[in-house]
């Protein structure tokens, strides 16, 4: 069964994030069809979409390589995002589902909890899982993929430290997910974007960060099993 390309552009895209690609490398058809076990044609479609999203530059006489942003591109997207976000909350107050209520109250209950464990990789997780479903509430496709590109590009230009108060950040999702389900758009824009500022500040450029990297670098050249993407 043939491998569609946007599960492909995902695994790559995911590798740029994780750091497997450094910044500039050449990213060659051949090398990853065997990489991922696909052939070359969604690859090829996979790298297009890539190139969109910025995450690849295509260069004369090397072809594709990994984008190489600068200090300022990184910069804006903390900016960009801090305006898209509350815009999405709002949003979601005016046209969240039950479903997504359901969904955030959860993430809440889970994160608060953890938050009073101390269990700060669960909680980068859940608060990925949290902000993916509030801009899902959105009910608008075209902001929900601008902020999941957001997001992908912040966690591939920056490494996020632990809030300094796990407990009391995950006390702004619990009042963003009330406001929403209220229905306020102006509280849940305000609390938004005071949550937004506050965690924009644990955010650390990556640039010239090699030695977190150096293990997943090393890795790099065994296959990737892409088996779970054919179904």
């Amino acid at each position: 069964m043939r491998i569609p390309a946007h599960s492909v552009c995902t695994a790559i895209r995911d590798d740029i994030v994780a750091g497997v690609y450094e910044r500039g490398s050449r990213l060659t058809e051949e090398l990853l069809a065997r990489r991922y076990g696909v052939s070359r044609v969604p690859v090829r479609e996979a790298l297009r979409t890539l190139e969109a999203e910025g995450f690849v530059v295509t260069r004369r006489h090397a072809g594709a390589c990994v984008a190489e942003p600068t200090e300022q591109e990184a910069a804006d997207l903390l900016e960009m995002r801090m305006l898209l976000e509350p815009l999405g909350a709002s949003r979601a107050a005016q046209r969240r589902t039950e479903a997504h209520l359901k969904v955030l109250r959860g993430l809440v209950r889970l994160g608060q909890e953890r938050a009073r464990r101390g269990n700060s990789e669960d909680l980068r997780s859940l608060g990925g899982w949290f902000h993916e479903t509030l801009a899902q509430a959105s009910g608008s496709p075209a902001l929900t993929s601008m902020l999941t590109q957001l997001r992908h590009k912040i966690a591939w230009m920056y490494a996020v430290e632990a809030p300094a108060n796990p407990v009391e950040s995950w006390a702004e999702h619990g009042a963003i997910v009330d406001a929403v389900a209220r229905g306020d758009g102006e509280r849940a824009r305000a609390v938004t974007a005071q949550h937004t500022e506050r965690s924009t500040v644990v955010h650390r450029l990556r640039f010239g960060v090699q030695g977190e990297r150096t293990e997943r670098v090393r890795n790099s050249q065994h296959a990737v099993n892409m088996t779970s993407l054919r179904h």
